[in-house]
């Protein structure tokens, strides 16, 4: 499954170049997959619109089947529209912590789906580009560590994506807090980046 072809660009963590972040967009428009970086870890990603896609990152991340993946977004208005709406608990949460490093699971349509608006300039230029949420894992097969720079995740990986776009260590290195948000009520799923006492702090 390695690919000898996989494209590596370098990109500014602050000002991403317009052609590498064309170059990845392109490349999950065509169901590819593509790493990213985060403040958290490096992201593997797929767009879930393309056919195939999702199937190819499972494959690759040897994640079990049915296991969800969070959709990264560009704005809570995005989360909103793909998740058909926010419950009050929910936007309070999304307005004080996004851009950053927090996971809401969310009741949508098609059962409970996680989103999180990534605090990082080429995440979002990526996700601005495509015009829609992406499906982002962390870029690692399941159960190893999280990576936190490209050659970092094309070892775990092996090298079957498309594109890899390093733009050095990710700064967090912690993955994000996760949080149900079921109504008015609020649980937390996977300890993380933010603590739970500030996240009840906010709720």
């Amino acid at each position: 499954m390695d690919r000898a072809d996989v494209i590596v660009l370098w990109v500014d963590p602050e000002r991403p170049d317009d052609t590498a972040i064309e170059a990845a967009v392109s490349a999950l428009a065509r169901g590819e997959l593509v790493v990213l970086p985060t403040e958290t870890v490096y992201g593997l990603a797929a767009d879930p619109r393309v056919a195939g896609a999702m199937d190819r990152l499972y494959r690759v991340k040897a994640r079990p089947e049915g296991k969800p993946v969070t959709r990264l977004a560009a704005s809570v208005e995005q989360v909103a529209t793909e998740a058909g709406g926010l419950t009050p608990a929910a936007e309070k949460l999304a307005r004080r912590f996004w851009p950053g490093p927090l996971t809401l699971v969310l009741e949508t349509t098609g059962g409970f789906e996680g989103f999180r608006v990534p605090a990082h300039a080429v995440a979002l230029a990526v996700l601005r580009r495509a015009g829609h949420v992406l499906a982002v894992t962390s870029a690692n097969r399941s159960g190893a560590p999280p990576s936190r720079t490209a050659p970092d995740a094309m070892r775990s990986l092996g090298g079957c994506v498309a594109v890899a776009l390093d733009a050095g260590a990710s700064p967090g290195g912690v993955a994000s807090t996760v949080v149900l948000v079921r109504g008015g009520e609020i649980e937390v799923l996977r300890p993380g980046a933010i603590p739970e006492s500030e996240i009840r702090d906010r709720a």
